[in-house]
Parts: structure tokens; sequence; C-alpha cells
């Protein structure tokens, strides 16, 4: 098969990375790529958002299934584009998109389903907004109704703080568009983790958890970022709380899409938190996440690329998502300045020192070739992840492998995985 991979994150060279292990594969694109892709596919230079660009792409290339990484084509409605030319493409539609691209939306329709989620309020005026916080004790979570590349959400520790922050989504327009609404919520006290399910619109797949760590600073500190690293399977979750979630949430979820008329085909990530009363919603994403399918992808025990031939082509149904007994823990290098402003084009030095490990994955999300030269070319530049028997195996073999890599300004955390 002739693969088009939508995307040029550490999310996408992951997929990469699994999808050219598959004996199916002929040849796989990567648009737009990065330095890692590149040693895996033919990057094209064409952006995930140019969406009938990638449509001629697909059709003059004959493309036979595309996957997208990334959560801004399918807000843009990239399936639709796709399927009006009968081009397979492995992606919800637009509609099903607004579980992500709409957090008002997304809460409505859990409400509507009773899926457990905290309680909230939806607005577009600053002074509805500052009223309804009189019926919420602070903490209070303020996001942003749009997309906000993960950085859209606040948690406000006092009424003053709400309020500042009120004003600058609603009135300053913080995020655009995206910030014309707010959802405010109570806050809930609990452990966050993420679960993922592959559906085909009839039939949905299992295909693990895991722990995401958003915050720049150590001890879950400082600002919100897209992510700084990641463990699979969550440490803590029991086989018992697992099911209780499936049963509460997961089920109620594709039961709801069913009523609505929404035939869900892609990935569809939970992300979650086990309250002291159970597991609580707190948001869709219609996509994998990044960085957890860095560490979720050297778990799967199966084919990729048949897993999303059956997506597209509805035969989910008897599909085993099979998971390897071990555990990955995934570090995220950054450049000086994320989640703020940053500089680009850093020499990136130490991966040439690195030994081929079974084990052991080097994923690049921003990075590029100058002059010959790898470079930075994001916020989140690169990540190393360890694969182990144990948690404690895992997350050595991330961080040694960390500790070899170095470029201008390089940061991390250092609790990722205790």
């Amino acid at each position: 098969m002739k693969l088009l991979l939508i995307g040029g994150g550490g999310r996408e060279h992951a997929l990469a990375w699994a999808l050219t292990r598959s004996p199916r594969l002929k040849k796989l694109f990567c648009a737009p790529g990065n330095a890692g892709t590149a040693r895996l596919a033919e990057n094209v230079a064409i952006q995930a958002t140019q969406i009938e660009r990638l449509v001629e792409f697909a059709q003059a290339n004959e493309i036979d299934l595309t996957i997208v990484g990334p959560e801004q084509p399918i807000a843009l409605g990239i399936y639709d584009a796709f399927s009006r030319v009968s081009l397979k493409i492995a992606a919800p539609s637009k509609r099903a998109a607004l579980l992500e691209t709409s957090k008002a939306n997304a809460k409505e329709f859990m409400s509507k389903y009773e899926i457990p989620t905290a309680r909230f309020g939806v607005f577009a005026d600053y002074e509805r907004a500052c009223a309804f916080l009189d019926q919420l004790a602070p903490p209070v979570v303020i996001k942003a109704d749009g997309l906000a590349a993960g950085k859209g959400v606040v948690i406000a520790p006092t009424r003053a703080a709400a309020e500042q922050t009120l004003r600058q989504f609603l009135v300053e327009r913080r995020f655009g568009e995206a910030s014309r609404r707010v959802v405010l919520e109570e806050y809930l006290s609990g452990r966050e983790f993420s679960l993922f399910i592959a559906s085909d619109g009839q039939s949905w797949c299992y295909l693990g958890t895991a722990q995401d760590y958003k915050r720049r600073g150590e001890g879950d500190r400082g600002l919100n970022t897209g992510g700084m690293g990641a463990v699979s399977p969550v440490p803590w979750l029991s086989d018992q709380m697992l099911s209780q979630t499936q049963q509460q949430i997961v089920r109620p979820t594709f039961a709801g899409l069913a009523r609505e008329g929404i035939r869900y085909q892609g990935i569809l990530y939970f992300g979650l938190i086990w309250t002291a009363g159970g597991p609580q919603l707190l948001e869709y994403n219609v996509r994998f996440g990044d960085p957890e399918t860095q560490a979720l992808v050297p778990r799967f025990d199966f084919d990729l690329l048949e897993l999303f031939q059956r997506i597209v082509e509805g035969r989910l149904a008897g599909f085993t998502c099979r998971l390897k007994p071990k555990t990955a823990v995934c570090v995220v290098a950054i450049s000086q300045g994320y989640p703020g402003s940053y500089e680009m084009g850093k020499p990136i030095s130490g991966l040439e020192n690195q030994v081929e490990q079974p084990d052991l994955f080097i994923f690049h999300a921003g990075t590029a070739r100058n002059d010959g030269r790898l470079v930075s070319a994001g916020g989140r530049v690169l990540s190393t992840v360890g694969l182990a028997a144990s948690l404690a195996e895992a997350r050595a073999k991330a961080y040694r492998a960390l500790q070899k890599i170095s470029f201008a300004g390089m940061g991390h955390r250092r609790d990722i995985g205790n």
C-alpha cells in the first residue's frame, strides 16, 4: 500500500516508525514530516492544513490510504474533503471532530448522555461568566472553547485570577476566535490519565492508556505545554479501574455517537481523571495524543497499518490490539523559552553517539536539516523513549539516552515517570 501520513511532530515520527514495520507497506509519504520521518519516508513540502493541496497530492500519487496525526486538518474537514473524491482516509469527520474542536459541544454531549464529568457552564459574555463564578468554589477551571494548541486551559486559584483569565479570553480574545466562548468548570481533585480507542464507526478496540505531563516544571508546576513526557501504561490504574472507565465513559460515548448519527472512524482519545467517586471525563481528542503516542506505539504488538486499513473499511470487529507487557517512558527535550517564545536553528549533537537498541527509541518533533546539519525547528524538539519490564528500567533508559543529546538551551523535566 502507498500511504500518506499527515503531520510533522513526534507523534507522526512514532506512527511512521510503526507503519514502516508493516509488510503491507509499499511506500510512505509524510506531509510535511521532519528530519526523523525523512529517514523512514519521503517528506512532502505540504503543510497539514493545506487540505486541497493534500487532496491533489493523494490523487496524483495514487495514495491508497491517508492517516492524519494532528487535530488542525481534522478540524478543517480533511475527512470530508478526501471522501468527496473517494480517497480513503483514517480520520473522523468535521462533525465528529466537534468533540475536540468545541469544548462547549463536548461538555453538552457528555451531559446529554450522562457521562460523568465536572459541573460546568458555557459563556460568551464576560459579566455572565463572572456571575457563574458564584456557584463554583476556587480553584476554577477555565477553557477556551476552540483549539488553542494545548494552552487554552487555565486553573485559576482565586476568584480574582478567574476574572482576569475570563477577561483575557472573552474580552481581549487571547486565542482569537477559539476564545469567543469559554467553558467554566468546577475543579476535580484526582489523578489524570488518558485512554485511547480505535473505532470504525461500528466496533471499537482498546489501544492502551498513558499518563501525560503537561506542566513545564518539575512537580507539575509552571505553564501548560503541549506535553513534556508520558508513561504507558498508567502504573497506578488497576484492571478494575480500567473496566469501570470503559463501562461508565467509553461505552456511553459510542452509544451517544450512534444516537447522534455520527459514524466515528479513527482514533478517540479520552482525557480522564480518577476521583474519589470514580472516573470523570475531562475532554475528548479526536486523534492520537502527543507525546502519549511516543510511549504507546512501542508497546503495540500488532500491525498498525492493518488497524488503520480495517478502520476505513469498517472491518475492526475481531481485530486484536495486543499490547506488549512492558512499560514505556517518554521524555521530551524542548527549546529554551518553550512554551513561550523560543529560538530555532540550534545545531543538535549526540544522536550519532546513540547505540541502536531494540527497546530505545528517539522520535523527532521540531527538527530539520540545514546545510546537512540537524537543527532545532520547534518548541518540542525530540523525545527519547525507553521500553522495559519495569517503570524504573524504562525511565533509566530514556534519561540515559537524553543525557547524550544536546543543543543550545535544551531543557527537559527530570521527574517523568517518578
